[in-house]
This record gives structure tokens, C-alpha cells and sequence, in this order.
């Protein structure tokens, strides 16, 4: 499923997808923004996926463990960038836990 598609769910079915709520997901995205900022300030490349993306990749792993090469190919991008997407969003949400 597409972003925009994601997006137009009503609450329940994106929680059932996402296993978060929409207010929480606006919250990780809004932490995120700030987080990748201080990224850019450091002159890292632009990405592919644009946060919201680069997030949901991150739910629908820990979500359903799907293996990155099948992640990827729903969202475009190689098996071995799926995973350094995922884990720099994992690292940046685990520093505040």
C-alpha cells in the first residue's frame, strides 16, 4: 500500500495496519522531523522515501518481520537500503524510550 493510500484509512483500519494510532504516528513523524534536521545540517544525502515512508517501513518490519528484500520491493528501494533506513529510524525512536 501506498502512502497516500495509508493516509486515507480511517482510524481503525490504520491502527490495524500500522499497529499505532494516527495521533502517534503524527507524533513519531513530528520527532523524526526534528532528528532528521539535525541529519541534514551535516550535509546527508537526500533520501529516496520521505520520512512517513522511511516510518512505516520501520511498523510494517516490526510489525509483521517481513524480510527486507520483500519491503523493499513494495517500496522501490534495495534490500541492503531497506535495512540502513530502518535502522537509522529504529535508533533515532529507541533514543526517547
Amino acid at each position: 500500500m501506498k502512502l497516500d493510500q495509508i493516509k486515507e484509512l480511517k482510524d481503525e483500519k490504520f491502527r490495524r495496519l500500522t499497529e499505532v494510532m494516527k495521533g502517534t504516528f503524527a507524533q513519531m513523524v513530528d520527532f523524526l522531523r526534528k532528528a532528521d534536521g539535525l541529519k541534514k545540517s551535516k550535509g546527508e544525502r537526500k533520501n529516496k522515501l520521505n520520512l512517513e515512508e522511511r516510518l512505516l517501513i520501520v511498523l510494517e518490519y516490526l510489525r509483521e518481520y517481513r524480510t527486507y528484500f520483500h519491503i523493499g520491493q513494495n517500496h522501490g528501494i534495495s534490500e541492503s537500503a531497506t535495512y540502513k533506513r530502518q535502522f537509522r529510524i529504529r535508533k533515532s525512536m529507541e533514543s526517547i524510550m
